[in-house]
Order: structure tokens, then sequence, then C-alpha cells
């Protein structure tokens, strides 16, 4: 079983900064891809930014230009790091990846649990 735990949110004002974390767990022989989606209340989730194994990046239009996706292959963990919030930015952010469990498996896709991430105007 793999999980995803995400750490960081919170409440921050428009035009600060904030940044969550991920970090996977359990039986992993490898990550493909990881990224974060979000959803807003009322809203479908949606995408905020995805990054290969190869660290390949693709930004959401809305959060090109402020938001930074990275992860660190050798400890199963990725990051966004989020600048200039602004009050559209609220919502829970949840973690995704897509995992291998065994050599020839196919690939799992896993979420976290989400986190909340609240911009005041």
């Amino acid at each position: 079983q793999v999980q995803l735990v995400e750490s960081g949110g919170g409440l921050v004002q428009a035009g600060g900064s904030l940044s969550v974390s991920c970090a996977a767990s359990g039986r992993i022989f490898s990550i493909n891809g990881m990224g974060w989606y979000r959803q807003a209340p009322g809203k479908q989730r949606e995408l905020v930014a995805t990054i290969t194994n190869d660290g390949r990046t693709n930004y959401a239009d809305s959060v090109k230009g402020r938001f930074i996706i990275s992860r660190d292959n050798a400890k199963d963990t990725v990051s966004l790091q989020m600048n200039t919030l602004k009050p559209e930015d609220t919502a829970v952010y949840y973690c995704n990846a897509a995992v291998q469990t065994l050599p020839y498996g196919s690939h799992l896709e896993v979420w976290g649990q989400g986190t909340l991430v609240t911009v005041s105007s």
C-alpha cells in the first residue's frame, strides 16, 4: 500500500507566499509523474502543476510564473512553492502520484488527503 501525506498549507494574506509538500511512503518501486491539484468550494478539482521523474514541469495557466513545483526523487517527495498568492488560489490542495509498486507492474494513481490553503484579501 502506498500513501501520500501532505504538509504545509494554512492561512496567508494576498500577495504572500506559502509552500506545501508531499511525501510518498509504503511499497514503492518507482514513481513516474507527481503533481498538485486543487479544489475550491463548489468547483471541480483542477490541475495546478505536474512534474515528471526527469524534471519536466507543466503548469496551469492561472499559476504560471507564480508557482514552482519541484521533487526529490531520492526522498519520494514533491513540493509546491506558491508565490504572489491570490484569494482565488484558496482551495484544498491534493498531491498526486503515479506509483509503480512492483518492477513489472503497472502504475497506480495515488492521492493524498488534501491540505487547505486559504488566501485572505
